[in-house]
């Protein structure tokens, strides 16, 4: 089954990247740190360089991420996070911002709530996306065919253990953008030695494989150094676990929320302030 593109934000992104720039894609769980905070971090996100915003939806057994997202999305949970909730807050980011935003997650939430209700509800909140880690490509045609109907771009992940193969059906079914995952493990900061080691050959490969598709890079990077690193052969990078990391380091401190766009403003940019 072929999903065929539709133009939609998230592609928008891509077309107007300019040469040497790369797009910025920032992870943030509903209702982390709290219920109240999600939209204005979104907002703030965007100001300081995020292009494209992935919006986790908590759940309590979140197999595919390390102990960072594992805590950020018990605390949303605890903070009463809900399925609803987190389609309102996509609304309200709506009111003063076209800044595409993905929802990433696992498959059995969407199934509790029903697949067709999910993504009618998704899409006329003003999602533009879907990323289920623990949903292959293979089995997804239920899923993939209800979110073409409602125009939501469904975006796959390949990694180093993925065969050649399995990167051109990925790339073929994919829209929006290919997630390239750098290492293989649970979400978390890496020290970027480690994984600017492992990434050089896989992003050859994929690079070689994934051709209809942009390619972002997530996993392991903390900082603009990492970012410059290991995307410098691909779109762009994604960031997440350092980005919960410094939120929690911050909250409820005075100016937490500065100091975190001030972290987001860095990523993107290095020193240098924009």
């Amino acid at each position: 089954m072929v999903i065929t593109q539709h133009k939609s934000r998230v592609s928008a992104v891509f077309e107007r990247r300019k040469d040497n720039s790369k797009i910025m894609s920032l992870f943030i769980t509903a209702g982390y740190p709290n219920l109240d905070a999600t939209v204005d971090l979104i907002l703030g996100f965007e100001k300081n360089g995020a292009d494209i915003i992935e919006l986790g939806m908590p759940f309590s057994d979140p197999l595919a991420d390390g102990p960072t997202i594992q805590y950020a999305s018990n605390m949303a949970i605890s903070n009463g996070i809900t399925m609803k909730k987190i389609f309102e807050m996509v609304r309200e980011v709506r009111k003063s911002s076209d800044i595409p935003i993905i929802l990433m997650g696992y498959i059995n939430p969407v199934m509790r709530y029903g697949l067709n209700a999910f993504c009618k509800d998704a899409a006329e909140c003003g999602a533009d996306g879907l990323i289920l880690p623990d949903l292959p490509p293979e089995e997804s045609s239920y899923i993939a065919e209800e979110a073409k109907s409602n125009k939501l771009d469904m975006i796959y992940l390949v990694a180093p253990n993925s065969t050649d193969e399995r990167m051109k059906k990925v790339d073929e079914l994919s829209s929006g953008f290919v997630y390239c995952v750098s290492v293989t493990g649970v979400t978390g900061a890496r020290k970027g030695e480690e994984v600017a080691k492992s990434v050089e050959k896989f992003i050859g490969r994929v690079n070689k494989h994934v051709t209809k598709n942009p390619r972002l890079v997530g996993f392991g990077i903390k900082n603009h150094e990492d970012a410059v690193i290991i995307a410098k052969d691909v779109d762009g990078f994604i960031v997440g676990s350092a980005l919960i990391d410094n939120i929690r380091n911050n909250y409820p401190n005075n100016n937490w929320i500065e100091n975190v766009f001030s972290f987001v403003n860095e990523l993107k940019y290095g020193n240098k302030k924009n």
